[in-house]
């Protein structure tokens, strides 16, 4: 009954509501009246002053009717249910004032939740409620009224609940669970969500608990195939441009719980809504967001101990990099290796930090790019954590998973020299570990300590190699190529399951950099280690870059350079740039050259370690007289460490070798023996066969010298004597060398005889070939074979070196792929060799190379590889005074000034002008097109005739007229028209 003195928005309340006898029989609906209904809404809508009376009053209706509810009385339950539609069609209908709404709306959704959660229909009323107010809503008083967002807070943590229930009957869970994951699809999808930074991640993480319960309850593929449903139709399409859409515009989605003949939902549609949250939270998420988001799902996995299940924590890392928006994805690999250094100083590695990593390694081998992440800063934080867990155990087990992380990285290449980069960081440590072991490792272990370090770093180096190259092959193969492509690796014939199927990967749009010469030359040391799980591992990572990295000649991309003859078809310039390497040697030239003199020192010194074999105060190996080499032996140890000391590191390393290699005896006997081991010469067997197949040519000049010098050494003093136990060993090394060098160079001559030697050596001195192993992991440490006992024999077969070498020096394949005639290649091979010598040529540059690429520059360019072995020298450096003359003194001379006086550039420097040519240290191919011009000063008419000239002179511009300053601290450079070729390229007239 209406009372007189009623207020008029209470009345317009009270006449939307069934008489009270006729509440029970509104159900199942439970709605208000539809005339009255709009009459309240239009009163609203029209007069926004009256919207707080109003809410006010629907607010203490909800109170009541909860209070009354909870006591069981069935028509307040009824008459919550219609007070709750009501609020809903308010907010709709006054979206534009939702403001003042917010407040008594969420508090009774607050108080409707907190007494009838348990009340699925209620819950779902209220979650309609609330997700009309998510919808509409700017967040502006989230975070400002105090009570608005604790009432706020409070709904997330109700529906949270609702999302996380276990219940025995599987329908009614999978209904509850919709219910609250509807309610906190419409928060992921508001602007409440995202307006205050500061509770971002406490809304976050109150809802990430229902958002995850479902996908760990789930098996793998009914995720994968929930996820597809999303990727291709998603089903809440319309909650996607919320915050792209006018309020005015959109729409709020009804939450129903039951419609009579319907079956109840499956476990499917609950992992559908909350595969549809997650998406949303990092698909709208910025990369600060996406590590919070990231950080609350760390935090869940803490809690429920949902670390055990590894496959569904890597199907989350995944899919959060995937769903990310592309320009933050960085944010979660980034985020995963933070927590991943967290646990470093675990006494044990538990299941957090190995599923963490396994984690890691999926988001990297993931077909999802992951745009501006910092490679540098990912592989230094992964080598500490490896030193890190090392130092606190040798076998500790999270060591292989870190090392499959480090390989990852060369899964997808963002610019050219991203696995260059990558290998140089780990080629870094490993020469530091290398030279000082690790610095929290104790003394008592510190050997152990840092043969484990090696291994590790040696793998990851490996991994990241064989991670790089799938990947380019997968490239090339969904590019159409139809050519085969090998696919490089501890083994020729890796297993299919190793290779992904290239549907599978992320292509790359460029081909990367291989991993320079220059930067892999420091690792070699490693093969002389002193121990040998190290020498062991190295030689299969030495192998792969033999086979897959280094650079073959003329940047021909086949595999066996000596199979076809070059022809002038090829080009002037690559022949005479590929004959200039052939002759004078380049980047891989010097590293083959270093190879071969650290093979030869495994091969033959008694002591492998370079380092202590190298140290003043040991006993050296003595010639075949008995005396100390000259400068090694008698030199004094102070005077050598002091100036040792005085050298920088990298110089003072190559000190020590130089001194060990120059002590390395050149002929073995039973006093000497090599510390080598059976495994060690099976190594070296594997390594040069891999030099000789794929760098033919260069392994040719380098490595046949080298043989000779080892078959040399190997032989006994006199003949009638019982042979050594290492000289079968030794000659089968070498004969065997020999036969992969005439099958390479199709030489039956040399096949033949390198196969009658091995045919008459003893079965026992076979050589065990080099282990396989799975890129990307830490293999077991390999046990060395050591060299059997050989029966008492008087003599060994012949292997005639001589007539070897001559065979492949006269053979037309060989003349025709190098440009050198037979003269010229018997003197390239049958000379003298030590390691000591080809250690200097690989370490110095060829001087008659630089003379006649670079006789186009300055001199003080041309003096420039000198000064790179002092210390903070520079060219600015060779100035002797504070002012040099310059383009303005020029100017002046030009005009007829005669103000131009310098003392100190008197002596008139020599200067070739390079105005006539470009240089060849940009462009090397063209060093052999032009020929160098003297430049000619010129003669102005303003100016006297020799004034001009004097400054082109002091500039290094005119004619040579005296001696350069130069000339007392560096040698003067032999003039290029003084040079005489050894070699003659038989294309030259």
């Amino acid at each position: 009954m209406h009372l007189p003195f009623t207020p008029n928005h209470v009345t317009l309340v009270s006449a939307c509501y069934p008489p009270s006898a006729a509440l029970l029989t509104s159900g199942p609906d439970y709605l208000p009246n539809s005339q009255e209904l709009s009459r309240l809404t239009y009163y609203a809508s029209n007069r926004p002053g009256k919207i707080n009376k109003l809410a006010s009053e629907l607010e203490k209706r909800v109170r009541t009717d909860c209070r009354k509810a909870q006591a069981g009385n069935t028509r307040s339950r009824a008459s919550l249910l219609i007070t709750l539609y009501i609020l809903k069609s308010l907010s709709a209908e006054c979206r534009r004032d939702i403001a003042m709404l917010t407040s008594f709306l969420l508090s009774a959704v607050n108080i409707t939740l907190s007494a009838h959660l348990s009340d699925l229909e209620v819950a779902a009323r209220a979650a309609t409620v609330f997700t009309a107010w998510a919808t509409y809503t700017d967040g502006h008083l989230i975070g400002v009224d105090r009570e608005v967002t604790q009432n706020y807070m409070s709904c997330l943590q109700h529906f949270s609940s609702l999302g996380t229930q276990r219940l025995d009957d599987r329908e009614t869970r999978n209904r509850t669970r919709l219910v609250g994951l509807a309610a906190l699809i419409a928060a992921v999808h508001s602007e409440a969500l995202y307006h205050s930074s500061t509770h971002f991640k406490l809304q976050v993480s109150t809802v990430t608990s229902a958002l995850l319960t479902p996908l760990l309850e789930a098996d793998v593929d009914t995720l994968n195939h929930e996820a597809s449903f999303i990727k291709d139709q998603p089903k809440f399409a319309f909650t996607d441009d919320f915050r792209t859409r006018p309020a005015l515009e959109r729409r709020a989605a009804s939450i129903h719980i039951h419609v009579d003949g319907d079956k109840g939902p499956s476990s499917g549609d609950v992992v559908n809504a909350s595969l549809h949250a997650l998406a949303s939270l990092f698909g709208h998420s910025t990369g600060m967001q996406a590590t919070v988001i990231l950080s609350a799902v760390l935090d869940y996995l803490d809690d429920s101990g949902g670390w055990s299940k590894i496959e569904h924590c890597q199907w989350i890392a995944a899919k959060s990099a995937e769903w990310t928006q592309y320009q933050y994805r960085y944010a979660v690999p980034t985020r995963l290796v933070e927590c991943l250094v967290e646990g470093q100083d675990a006494s044990e590695p538990t299941a957090r930090n190995s599923t963490l990593a396994a984690m890691v390694t999926t988001v990297f081998t993931s077909p999802t790019p992951l745009v501006n992440l910092s490679t540098s800063d990912m592989i230094s934080s992964l080598i500490s954590l490896v030193f890190r867990r090392i130092s606190v155990s040798l076998t500790d087990g999270l060591l292989p998973a870190l090392v499959e992380c480090i390989a990852s990285l060369g899964t997808h290449v963002y610019y050219a020299d991203q696995i260059q980069d990558l290998a140089g960081e780990l080629i870094s440590r490993i020469v530091v570990v290398e030279s000082n072991g690790l610095p929290a490792a104790t003394k008592a272990d510190s050997e152990q300590y840092r043969s484990q370090a090696l291994r590790c770093l040696i793998a990851g180096l490996l991994g990241l190699m064989h991670a790089a190259d799938i990947h380019e092959s997968a490239r090339e193969q969904g590019a159409g190529s139809p050519k085969e492509v090998h696919v490089a690796g501890t083994s020729p014939d890796l297993p299919s399951s190793s290779k992904p199927d290239p549907r599978d990967v992320h292509i790359r749009p460029s081909r990367r950099t291989r991993i320079s010469p220059e930067v892999w030359q420091d690792t070699l040391l490693l093969l002389c280690d002193r121990d040998y799980a190290v020498r062991a591992d190295y030689a299969v990572a030495l192998i792969s870059f033999l086979r897959s990295e280094a650079p073959r000649l003329g940047d021909h991309t086949d595999a066996e350079v000596s199979k076809r003859r070059r022809s002038i078809v090829d080009g002037p310039t690559e022949q005479a740039h590929t004959t200039a390497a052939i002759v004078h040697g380049d980047a891989t030239t010097r590293l083959l050259n270093a190879l071969h003199a650290y093979v030869y020192v495994l091969a033959t010194a008694s002591n492998i370690d370079l380092h202590s074999y190298a140290a003043c105060g040991q006993d050296r190996p003595t010639t075949s007289s008995g005396t100390p080499r000259e400068g090694s032996a008698n030199a004094d140890p102070d005077q050598m460490s002091r100036r040792s000391m005085a050298l920088p590191p990298r110089s003072r390393k190559t000190s020590f070798v130089m001194r060990a290699m120059s002590n390395v005896p050149k002929r073995l006997s039973h006093s000497t023996p090599p510390a080598a081991t059976l495994s060690d010469y099976g190594n070296i067997l594997a390594v040069l066969t891999a030099v000789h197949e794929h760098l033919p040519v260069r392994g040719l000049f380098t490595g046949v010298p080298m043989l000779l010098a080892l078959d040399k050494a190997a032989r006994e003093g006199s003949h009638g004597t019982a042979f050594a136990p290492f000289s079968p060993v030794m000659q089968q090394l070498v004969a065997r060398t020999w036969a992969v060098i005439g099958r390479v160079w199709k030489s039956p001559e040399v096949i033949e005889r390198a196969e009658q030697v091995l045919s008459a050596l003893p079965s026992s001195a076979s050589l065990p070939s080099v282990p396989e192993a799975r890129p990307g992991t830490l293999p077991s440490p390999q046990q060395p074979v050591s060299i059997p006992s050989q029966e008492s024999a008087t003599d060994l077969p012949d292997l005639d070196s001589e007539s070897l070498w001559r065979s492949i020096a006269s053979s037309q394949l060989v003349a025709g792929t190098t440009g050198l005639d037979s003269e010229g290649l018997g003197r390239r091979l049958a000379a003298a060799w030590t390691a000591e010598g080809a250690f200097t040529e690989s370490v110095e540059a060829n001087t008659g190379y630089d003379t006649i690429g670079r006789d186009a520059l300055s001199p003080l360019v041309r003096v420039a590889p000198a000064l790179m072995h002092i210390e903070n020298i520079s060219l600015q450096s060779l100035a002797r005074s504070t002012r040099g003359v310059g383009v303005n003194d020029l100017r002046d001379a030009l005009e007829g000034r005669s103000s131009i006086s310098n003392p100190n550039l008197s002596n008139r420097a020599p200067s070739i002008s390079t105005l006539d040519h470009t240089s060849s240290v940009a462009h090397p191919e063209t060093h052999l097109k032009l020929t160098p011009t003297k430049s000619r000063g010129q003669r102005s008419r303003l100016a006297g005739p020799g004034e001009v000239r004097d400054v082109l002179n002091k500039l290094g511009i005119g004619k040579q007229n005296g001696a350069s300053q130069l000339k007392s601290s560096f040698s003067t450079f032999q003039k290029p028209e003084q040079r005489a070729s050894p070699l003659t390229p038989p294309y030259t007239a």
